[in-house]
């Protein structure tokens, strides 16, 4: 497989497996250990897998049927870059915003920066105000 192929599988496998399954044990073969992951908004949280664990724990949380969708992705040798929109019904605490049970749909753009077929870095922005909104919560530009 070329290694444009593996990097797509391998970000393909990240949003399925982690993300809409909630696998939490892959992050452990796909992300590296020195992995850092640059959140807007936020300290970065603690380096490698066990970094992003409580993350994507918290977020299922809230959105116990999160789905994300690929809609685009651009391959490199060393990065992919991909335009997601992430589904779900907010049924549980998100960051401090009790439970809504209201549906979102948000798009994020993402670059992960990949070495021997492991995620070690990631950037990510998300339509934050089309996600607050979608919550019921007042937003002022």
């Amino acid at each position: 497989m070329s290694l444009l192929n593996q990097n797509k599988t391998l970000i393909t496998r990240y949003f399925e497996e982690v993300w809409n399954q909630g696998n939490i044990e892959v992050l452990d073969k796909i992300i590296a250990p020195n992995y850092i992951n640059h959140s807007p908004g936020m300290p970065n949280p603690p380096p490698g897998p066990e970094g992003l664990k409580p993350i994507v724990i918290a977020i299922r949380q809230a959105f116990p049927n999160l789905k994300y969708v690929i809609e685009n992705m651009v391959v490199s040798d060393e990065q992919v870059a991909v335009h997601t929109v992430m589904h779900g019904t907010h049924e549980g605490d998100f960051f401090g915003i009790a439970p809504t049970h209201k549906v979102i749909k948000v798009a994020q753009m993402q670059i992960e920066r990949i070495h021997q077929n492991q995620i070690i870095e990631h950037w990510r922005i998300t339509d934050d105000i089309t996600l607050l909104r979608q919550l019921g919560q007042t937003v002022s530009c």
